[in-house]
């Protein structure tokens, strides 16, 4: 997988950088956070949702990406984030099937607000 995060990246972004997103990961497990951190030189604290999330409920197959979701905007808005993605705007979601198989999804971060319907 470490192999192909960066083709994954210019595939779904145009870029090889990882540094100015966030990541919305499948906490698969400890290993491949690992190595997304370090094939990209991500600094620890961009993966914490996705480890709080491994540690709180374990592997939730893939409904796990929606539980690091809501835990990236609680943390955000506790911060005092500019945005629901840790402060920055874009993104990438990456979901891992069987045999390591790798699905990606950019994504657009909203304003952090404490109650993300309040406007609807």
């Amino acid at each position: 997988m470490s192999c192909n995060i960066e083709a994954i990246l210019v595939n779904a972004l145009g870029s090889r950088t990882g540094t100015q997103i966030f990541w919305v990961a499948h906490p698969g497990g400890r290993v491949i956070l690992d190595q997304i951190e370090s094939k990209l030189g991500l600094k620890k604290r961009k993966l914490d949702a996705r480890r709080h999330v491994m540690r709180e409920y374990g592997n939730l197959t893939s409904a796990c990406v929606v539980f690091v979701l809501d835990e990236m905007r609680k943390k955000s808005v506790a911060e005092g984030a500019a945005t629901t993605g840790e402060g920055s705007e874009w993104g990438i979601l990456l979901g891992f099937g069987p045999s390591l198989t790798v699905e990606a999804v950019v994504l657009r971060s909203l304003t952090a607000t404490k109650n993300p319907f309040a406007s609807l």
